[in-house]
């Protein structure tokens, strides 16, 4: 571990925790708080503020929109001075009022890790990783492309078609 904390894992442990069968394993990503250095002294960085943040689609690093799926499971690691109470807390909130963003089958689909030592230049920040099924908007563009461009008579490289 490269950093000691109170809820600490490896990213090994993360992807097998976070994939509940062999084909649902679509990560995606975000991180919070998502501003340009200037800017970071007239925003608040509270464990609200960053776990609201974090689940905003546009603090996403892929092109889809999270509350077109459901979340089959996700994890948010802290890295600054907070405590686990107010992270847990946070979650939870999250949970209950997006319930519907949230698969009802996995009960325990939120996991929190918190490291006490915050990134150069942040006093708190918040990294998501979440498996969702809003992934599939991805794929449906992608396919919308390939099918466009197969339509245009253009040989396609990944079935060796001519």
């Amino acid at each position: 571990l490269r950093f000691p904390g109170q809820l600490n894992a490896d990213l090994r442990k993360l992807a097998v925790n976070m994939v509940p069968f062999p084909r649902l394993h679509f990560f995606m990503s975000g991180f919070a708080p998502l501003s340009s250095s200037g800017n970071k002294g007239y925003k608040a960085t509270t464990v609200a503020e960053i776990t609201n943040q974090m689940f905003d689609s546009k603090n996403m690093m892929v092109s889809c929109d999270p509350r077109h799926g459901r979340y089959l499971t996700c994890a948010a690691m802290f890295r600054g001075k907070c405590s686990t109470k107010d992270v847990d807390e946070q979650m939870l909130n999250i949970q209950s009022k997006n319930s519907a963003y949230f698969v009802e089958w996995i009960p325990s689909n939120v996991k929190t890790a918190v490291c006490n030592v915050p990134p150069p230049g942040y006093d708190l920040s918040g990294t998501f990783i979440g498996n969702s099924t809003a992934m599939q908007e991805l794929f449906k563009r992608i396919n919308a492309v390939h099918q466009h461009v197969q339509a245009q008579g253009v040989p396609c490289i990944c079935t060796r078609e001519k």
